[in-house]
């Protein structure tokens, strides 16, 4: 997980209704995350044939909202990145969220106490990867860490095409994560990201780590109108591992 300070006017665009942009001492990150569905199931019950285990990459920020009193943080996608177009077109489809196909490879490796882990997409003739390299045991994270604040945002929320906002919860436990000792993003995002985000990245991470990742479950999302089921389906259960970086 590639983390980076950024304007927040850049986000405002994308910020879902209902929702404000979320913060840590003041500062407005996006996050650059790459990971591996494992043994995924659509709906919660449905393996998809050659389709369960595949990596995803994508760039995220962090929004909250207030609901009877509860404060939700959560997390809106700008862009995710997975390998198979039946993949991308089914996401779309039941979670009307902006995923796209692109070739990609990961690698992850541990041994004694290091770890390495990197993700990486093709577009034409160039690569653009995420990578990070850390060492020691895990741990969760600090109280009030900035790490804390990236990795526990247990909800998501969605842009619609009419305007509206659904919102959905995810369920993990936390995840333990090592501080990167090495961290780097390569490569040109403009066709993906535009010239804003672009700039971005080329940057120095604020921060860096890879996370253990746990089993994850999705639930059905709704509407922050009324609480219905959302066109297409919603979001619905899916239950998947991740190694992050």
């Amino acid at each position: 997980m590639l983390n980076y300070e950024v304007d927040p006017a850049c986000l405002q665009k994308y910020v879902p209704a209902g929702t404000e942009l979320d913060s840590f001492d003041g500062k407005t990150y996006v996050s650059l995350v790459g990971f591996q569905f494992c043994r995924t199931k659509l709906l919660g019950t449905i393996p998809i044939p050659f389709h369960t285990d595949f990596e995803e990459i994508n760039l995220r920020f962090y929004v909250r909202r207030s609901e009877d009193g509860e404060a939700r943080r959560g997390v809106v996608f700008v862009t995710e990145i997975v390998p198979k177009r039946a993949i991308a077109f089914a996401a779309r489809l039941f979670y009307n969220e902006n995923y796209v196909r692109r070739p990609m490879a990961h690698r992850v490796f541990s041994k004694d106490s290091k770890v390495e882990a990197e993700y990486s997409w093709r577009t034409g003739n160039q690569s653009c990867k995420l990578q990070a390299h850390a060492s020691g045991t895990p741990s969760l994270p600090a109280e009030g860490s900035l790490e804390q604040f990236i990795t526990e945002h247990y909800w998501g929320y969605s842009r619609q095409s009419g305007g509206g906002t659904v919102e959905y919860h995810v369920s993990h436990i936390p995840w333990k994560v090592w501080h990167a000792t090495y961290a780097e993003f390569s490569g040109d995002t403009r066709d993906l990201y535009g010239e804003e985000f672009s700039r971005v990245l080329t940057k120095t991470p604020a921060s860096a780590f890879i996370a253990d990742g746990s089993p994850v479950k999705v639930l059905r999302g709704c509407a922050l109108s009324s609480c219905l089921p959302a066109v297409g389906g919603s979001l619905s259960d899916k239950d998947r591992r991740r190694t992050s970086t």
